[in-house]
C-alpha cells in the first residue's frame, strides 16, 4: 500500500504540474490535469471547424477510390488506431508501420514513428493525404478533384463557410470557402479535441475515487513508476508519452527510444487506452500485452546480466509472472471508456472500409 501510495502521489504531481495558457473563445473541455493544447495562429478552433472536421474525417471521398477515409487507419472503437500489424492504404498497400493510435495527439511534439519532421498536425496530414510511396489516401494531383466535389455538396458548401468566414468581403460565392487547404486545417482541429483523460486512473489520481483501481492495479502502477523496472523513464508524463507541447510551449524534444526491436531509436507512444491498441511496437510485432511484457523482461534480464549495453531507462531485471498481470492490470486501468462512446455512431464508417 505504501508503494502504491508513492506512485499515486508520483503521478498525480507529475500530472498536476502543468502550466495553463490564458483562457481563450474555444471550450475545450479539457480532462482534469490537462493542459491547453497549442494551436497554430492560422487555424484558430471554432465549434463549426470541429464539426466540419468530424465529417471529413470520415468521408470516403478523400481518398483516389473513394473507399478510404482517416478512420480506415484510425478507427474511433480502437482508440484512433486499426488493429493491423502494419497499416493499409486505401490500394492495398502495406506501409512500414503499426498505426498509431489518435489520442491527444494534441500534444504531441513529433509525429509518427520515426520522422521527427512534422511538427503540426497541419503538416503531418500532408503525409498520409499525398504521399506516393507507400500511398496511403492517394490525394497528390487529386486536390482540385476534392475541392471540386465538395464545393458541389451543398452541405459541405454551408459548413466550409461557417468554419471559415471571410475576413474582409462580406460575402463569397457558394463553395467559395472550400479550398483543401481548409480541408487539412478542418480535420486538423478535430483531431486536436482527441482528448482522453477520464480512465480509472485518472479518476484515482484527480478524484479519489480509491475503488477506481484494483489493489492489483496500484500493484502495478508501483512498478511502472519504480526505479528498476522503468516504465515512466520514457512513457512519462500526463500523456504516458515523455515529453509533449502544449499552449506554454514544449517540455523537450520529442521522446525517443531503443526497445531493441528497430534498428533506430522509435518514438514513444501514449499508453493512454492501450488495451484498445493492438497490436503493439512500430511493426505490430506483438499481439497482447502479455508478450510485450515479455519482451521487456527479457531486456531486463540481458540487463541484469549484463549481457549487453541497452538503454538504461529499460528495465533493469526481470519481470516475474505476478508483476507481469499487475501491470497489465495498471495499464488497463488506462483505458477512457467514455473517450470510445463519444464517437460509438461513426465506428460503423470505420469498420465499413477494408
Amino acid at each position: 500500500m505504501r508503494a502504491a501510495a508513492s506512485a499515486a502521489l508520483a503521478a498525480s504531481s507529475l500530472l498536476a504540474a502543468v502550466p495553463l495558457e490564458a483562457a481563450d473563445s474555444y471550450n475545450w473541455q479539457l480532462p482534469p490535469g490537462f493542459p491547453r493544447p497549442a494551436v497554430p495562429a492560422d487555424n484558430p478552433m471554432s465549434d463549426a471547424k470541429v464539426a466540419l472536421g468530424k465529417r471529413l474525417f470520415f468521408e470516403p471521398r478523400l481518398s483516389v477510390n473513394g473507399r478510404y477515409s482517416c478512420a480506415s487507419c484510425h478507427d474511433p472503437q480502437r482508440s484512433f488506431s486499426d488493429g493491423r500489424v502494419v497499416a493499409v492504404g486505401a490500394t492495398g498497400e502495406r506501409l512500414p508501420h503499426n498505426a498509431l493510435a489518435l489520442v491527444n495527439v494534441a500534444y504531441n511534439v513529433r509525429f509518427g514513428w520515426s520522422q521527427p519532421g512534422a511538427r503540426s498536425l497541419e503538416a503531418q496530414m500532408l503525409e498520409p493525404m499525398l504521399k506516393p510511396h507507400p500511398l496511403e489516401l492517394g490525394l497528390a494531383g487529386h486536390q482540385a478533384d476534392v475541392r471540386a466535389a465538395l464545393a458541389a455538396d451543398a452541405q459541405y458548401a454551408a459548413a466550409f463557410a461557417a468554419a471559415f468566414p471571410p475576413h474582409s468581403a462580406p460575402r463569397q460565392p457558394v463553395g467559395g470557402a472550400v479550398s483543401f487547404d481548409h480541408v487539412v486545417k478542418a480535420i486538423a482541429a478535430f483531431e486536436r479535441t482527441l482528448l482522453s483523460g477520464r480512465s480509472p486512473f485518472d479518476r484515482y489520481v484527480f478524484s479519489a475515487e480509491h475503488a477506481a483501481l484494483s489493489e492489483e492495479a496500484k500493484r502495478g502502477m508501483a512498478l511502472f513508476f519504480s526505479r528498476t523496472i522503468g516504465c515512466a523513464q520514457c512513457h512519462s508524463g500526463f500523456n504516458f508519452a515523455g515529453n509533449w507541447r502544449d499552449a506554454e510551449g514544449q517540455t523537450g524534444p520529442a521522446s525517443f527510444a531503443d526497445n531493441g526491436t528497430s534498428s533506430t531509436a522509435m518514438r514513444v507512444p501514449t499508453l493512454r487506452n492501450i488495451a484498445l491498441t493492438a497490436p503493439y511496437m512500430h511493426d505490430g510485432r506483438f499481439a497482447t500485452l502479455e508478450e510485450v511484457l515479455a519482451h521487456y523482461s527479457a531486456l531486463g534480464e540481458r540487463a541484469q546480466a549484463q549481457r549487453a549495453q541497452q538503454d538504461r531507462r529499460l528495465p533493469q531485471r526481470p519481470l516475474g509472472l505476478s508483476e507481469r498481470g499487475e501491470l497489465i492490470a495498471f495499464l488497463r486501468s488506462l483505458t477512457d471508456e467514455s473517450f470510445v462512446q463519444r464517437f460509438a455512431v461513426h465506428a460503423s464508417a470505420a469498420e465499413s472500409t477494408p
